[in-house]
């Protein structure tokens, strides 16, 4: 089987100053992906549907119901045009359009893995989008760089791109940094504070999730769409900032467990508990100091330290209720050490 990779095409890497579609981009993209389509199995994930369809509705002041709106009309007008310039290479493309409960229903997910793998099979590359006509506000994705992630991590990809429209992660000096260890979260200060106009997005976001595809074991590159041949060179690390994948040995339903779950609720845990899960033990009740939010048995919830600084997901064994009562009670397992996933 090919090596999954999956794309990221942002809403001003694929837009013109005026924010209309920028055709010429967009038939370089199907230019260079068509070479890349041989020797990978290719997610594409492109943002630009709201773009694409605000120009039709009068006095466009971005509120969620406009957004939504622009985007019912935008998403065929994005696709008809992806289609028309892969066409010309005698490739097909695919529609999905997902959202976040997706991610965190596991049978759901893998109903979406089926049917990618059977659109490979057919030589079609998916063109995935948020679903933003339907899309919970509560629910969503936080934009498309959180989706290419869980994608990218729920299929095991060996490389997650970003398109941007600056050349890459750059330094105080405004210069690229080639080469970035996610592993130190201070690599996460390098971020402009700054969107774009256009997009949901920014540098803190594209750094936030190459960080989590990165734990998982997965090459993220961050690379300007102006580059030429760019995506070509990013997969092979060669512009823009390549962002390192760290080991990673984590069964498939763990690292869907760790990146495409919705927590329900988090518990904190005192300095003891921390020690156990790092050598992983399971989460006992006795280590609970403080619970947030209500969660059920066989729900995801985040764990914090006394800091309350997030380490770890889990699935609970126990009711949120039930863990309430239990906090004294020696013996009573929150979370098996199987179950629980450290960031």
């Amino acid at each position: 089987m090919k090596p999954i990779l999956v794309i990221k095409f942002g809403t001003a890497a694929i837009t013109t100053e005026k924010g209309e579609l920028n055709e010429d981009v967009i038939r370089d993209i199907a230019r260079q992906v068509s070479v890349l389509h041989r020797q990978y199995h290719i997610v594409m994930v492109s943002s630009g549907a709201v773009a694409a369809g605000k120009s039709y509705l009068s006095k466009y002041s971005r509120t969620l119901s406009e957004r939504k709106a622009a985007a019912a009309i935008g998403n065929p007008l994005l696709i008809t045009k992806y289609a028309h310039e892969f066409a010309p290479y005698g490739i097909a493309i695919a529609q999905s359009l997902c959202e976040r409960h997706h991610f965190s229903n596991r049978g759901q997910f893998l109903q979406l893995k089926k049917t990618y793998e059977k659109l490979w099979d057919n030589n079609i590359i998916p063109i995935a989008n948020e679903n933003d006509v339907v899309s919970n506000l509560e629910l969503k994705f936080s934009d498309n760089d959180e989706l290419a992630t869980l994608i990218a991590v729920g299929f095991k990809a060996s490389v997650l791109l970003f398109s941007t429209s600056v050349p890459g992660v750059l330094d105080k000096d405004k210069q690229v940094v080639p080469l970035l260890d996610t592993s130190d979260k201070n690599s996460l200060l390098l971020a402009n504070k700054e969107k774009s106009a256009s997009g949901l997005g920014g540098m803190t976001s594209k750094l936030t999730f190459a960080r989590l595809a990165n734990q998982m074991g997965i090459k993220a590159v961050i690379f300007g769409i102006k580059t030429p041949d760019g995506i070509l060179k990013a997969v092979k690390g060669e512009t823009g900032t390549v962002c390192m994948p760290q080991p990673c040995t984590i069964p498939a339903r763990n690292r869907w467990l760790a990146s495409g779950s919705i927590a329900k609720g988090r518990v904190k845990i005192d300095a003891g508990a921390c020690k156990a899960l790092q050598d992983r033990h399971s989460l006992l009740a006795v280590g609970v100091k403080a619970i947030t939010g209500d969660f059920e048995a066989g729900e995801v919830f985040e764990i914090l330290d006394e800091k309350g600084e997030a380490v770890a997901v889990a699935k609970a064994r126990i009711s949120s209720q039930k863990l309430g009562e239990s906090l004294k009670t020696v013996g009573v397992e929150v979370a098996h050490a199987n179950d629980i996933v450290l960031l």
